[in-house]
C-alpha cells in the first residue's frame, strides 16, 4: 500500500512538473513572439517614413537597397532586421514543431528538455539568418543595377508581377508538395530523439532547411514586393502559419497560390498598361 502511494505521488509530481514546463514552454514562445512582432512593427513603420528613390518605370526603391559607403553597417542593420522579422514570421508556426520535438527527446529532465529545445530553435533561425546573409549582396546588386541601367528599372514592375505569378504557380508543384509535408511532419513521430547538444542543432537545421524550402516562392513574393512592407509581411506570414497548421495544408497552399497567380496578373497587367 504504501509502495503504490508512492508510486502515485511520483505520477502526480511528474504530471506537474510537466504542465508546468509546458506553460513555461507556451509562456515564453509568446513573449517572443510578442517582442519580435512590436520591434518588426516599429521597424517597418520607421522604414515607411523614408521617401524611397524615384525609378524610371513609375516605382520607387526601398532605402533598405541603397547602402552607399557603408556597407558594413548596412549589412548588420539588414541581418538584424531580417533575423526579428522571421522570428515574428515564422514563430507561430515553429512553436508546434518545438513542441512535439520536447515530447520526443530521450530524457525526462525538463531543464534538459529546456535548453535542447532553445537549441533547435536558434539552429532554425541560424538557418534563416544564412538565407537573409545571401540575399542581402543580390539586393543590393539589382538595385545597383537598375540605377545604372534605366531599361532595366523600367523592367522591374512587369518583373515584379512575374515573380509573384511564378511563386502561385510553385504552389502547385509536387516539390513543393513534398517540402510541405516534411514540415508538417511531427519532430519524433519516427521514434526518440537523442538528448545531446549536437542532435538538437542537427535537428534544428533540418528544420530550417525544410522551411526555407517550402516557403521560398512566399519569401520571394515578400523580398519583391517589400521586405518591410508590413501589409506583406502580415499576408505572407498567414499564408505560411495555415499551410502549415490547417488539417488540409496542401489545399490552403493551392488556394494561396490561386491568389497569388491572380495577383501577378494583376500586377503584370497593370505595368503593362502603365509602359
Amino acid at each position: 500500500m504504501l509502495l503504490f502511494t508512492q508510486r502515485k505521488y511520483n505520477i502526480s509530481q511528474h504530471m506537474a512538473f510537466e504542465r508546468t514546463s509546458r506553460q513555461a514552454f507556451f509562456g515564453v514562445s509568446a513573449l517572443l513572439f510578442a517582442a519580435s512582432t512590436a520591434v518588426t512593427i516599429v521597424w517597418g513603420v520607421s522604414m515607411s517614413t523614408m521617401d524611397g528613390m524615384p525609378m524610371p518605370g513609375g516605382w520607387s526603391m526601398s532605402m533598405t537597397w541603397m547602402v552607399g559607403q557603408d556597407w558594413p553597417g548596412a549589412a548588420l542593420s539588414f541581418l538584424g532586421m531580417w533575423a526579428v522579422m522571421m522570428v515574428a514570421m515564422m514563430m507561430p508556426s515553429l512553436v508546434p514543431m518545438l513542441f512535439r520535438y520536447r515530447h520526443a527527446i530521450a530524457t525526462k529532465e525538463n531543464t534538459h528538455k529546456g535548453w535542447l529545445t532553445v537549441l533547435v530553435g536558434a539552429a532554425y533561425f541560424f538557418v534563416w539568418t544564412v538565407f537573409g546573409i545571401a540575399v542581402f549582396p543580390l539586393g543590393v546588386a539589382l538595385a545597383t543595377a537598375e540605377m545604372q541601367q534605366p531599361a532595366l528599372s523600367r523592367a522591374v514592375p512587369i518583373a515584379i508581377g512575374v515573380a509573384v505569378l511564378l511563386a502561385g504557380v510553385l504552389q502547385f508543384t509536387p516539390w513543393k508538395v513534398q517540402q510541405l509535408a516534411c514540415c508538417r511532419q511531427a519532430a519524433g513521430c519516427n521514434g526518440v530523439l537523442p538528448a545531446s547538444p549536437r542532435a538538437a542543432w542537427l535537428q534544428g537545421l533540418r528544420f530550417g532547411v525544410h522551411c526555407v524550402q517550402c516557403c521560398f516562392g512566399l519569401i520571394m513574393i515578400l523580398l519583391v514586393i517589400g521586405v518591410m512592407d508590413l501589409r506583406a509581411m502580415a499576408i505572407v506570414a498567414a499564408a505560411i502559419t495555415a499551410e502549415r497548421l490547417a488539417p488540409a495544408g496542401v489545399h490552403v497552399a493551392k488556394i494561396t497560390g490561386i491568389v497569388a497567380i491572380g495577383a501577378g496578373l494583376f500586377l503584370i497587367v497593370r505595368a503593362a498598361e502603365g509602359v
